[in-house]
């Protein structure tokens, strides 16, 4: 997914600086890696932050006034962070790579996984997950949940789903933020502890409730605390919902929250900067956003999502 981007200049620079922060040739596992290595969470993880801070660099600085806001899902709220100025982009690539790392030798401790459950009535699927001791690890909002747990619990799910629902196997390596990461916080709760993290410059919203977090070391906490603890992006969209948020930019890898966006989020105008020629899109939106003549009302701020 590099390859494009490294025909714009600093593109190469920057991925090889980050590489070289992270431990890994990002520049090569974005271009030419095959797909059973970048599946693996400790290349998958530092390459979609990678990928979300070469995109943010080509936009330019985050607006630190206006009405916008910033928010990641899973892995992606270190991408955020780092645009809201609370780690810098070296500190959030590190803490990424040793989060893969420990999370994929959690995954290795027993084999676990995880399947997406679309559609069905969310009480019946809720009972059904339960009585398979399964975990909703991901609230996505949009009838979607994603369950996780032992690779024969989500077999089961899998042969008799919750009525109406449809259940799709996720290529991932284990049962992320669920009790079977706990290895992985404490891995990363350590290396988190040499950081110094800044207060966010610009509204941070949390994972854990879908709330803005004002204070630096809380949104570190919260960061480490998400590893084992469900992802709640439906209160985040609920939250820029309610916050009157008009207007998503999703980075790459983009497309699947703006596509949750388009059926939770009606009217909101969407730009997933899946390539370079998305970046002129977004550019506009960003503009839109920030310039004082076209600023929203505080009753009717817009919002801008990474």
């Amino acid at each position: 997914m590099f390859a494009p981007w490294l025909e714009l200049p600093g593109v190469a620079e920057l991925l090889g600086a980050l590489g070289e922060a992270a431990e890994l040739d990002l520049i090569a596992h974005g271009t030419t890696s095959d797909a059973d290595t970048i599946r693996d969470t400790a290349v998958a993880q530092p390459l979609i932050v990678a990928a979300g801070l070469m995109v943010a660099a080509q936009l330019g600085p985050v607006p630190v006034t206006g009405a916008g806001l910033l928010a990641g899902h899973s892995v992606g709220e270190f991408t955020a962070a780092a645009l809201a100025g609370v780690l810098t982009g070296e500190q959030a690539i590190r803490l990424v790579a040793g989060r893969g790392r420990a999370m994929a030798a959690a995954s290795a401790l027993r084999p676990t996984g995880m399947s997406a459950v679309l559609g069905g009535d969310p009480v019946e699927v809720a009972a059904r997950l339960a009585a398979l001791e399964l975990v909703a690890a991901n609230a996505n909002g949009a009838g979607q949940v994603v369950a996780a747990g032992t690779l024969e619990q989500l077999a089961e799910l899998k042969q008799d789903p919750p009525l109406r629902a449809k259940v799709i196997p996720l290529a991932v390596a284990g049962a992320f933020h669920t009790a079977f990461m706990a290895p992985a916080r404490q891995a990363l709760a350590d290396l988190a502890a040499r950081i110094e993290p800044a207060d966010p410059a610009v509204p941070l919203l949390s994972n854990a409730d879908g709330e803005p977090v004002a204070d630096g070391a809380q949104a570190l906490s919260r960061l480490v605390s998400q590893v084992s603890r469900p992802v709640r992006w439906d209160a985040c969209q609920a939250t820029m919902v309610r916050l009157g948020v008009d207007a998503l930019i999703e980075l790459t890898p983009a497309g699947t929250l703006t596509g949750l966006a388009k059926r939770t989020m009606p009217g909101v105008r969407l730009v997933p900067v899946k390539t370079p020629a998305d970046l002129d899109a977004a550019r506009t939106l960003l503009a839109e956003g920030t310039d004082p003549a076209a600023q929203p009302s505080a009753a009717d701020p817009s919002g801008v999502h990474a």
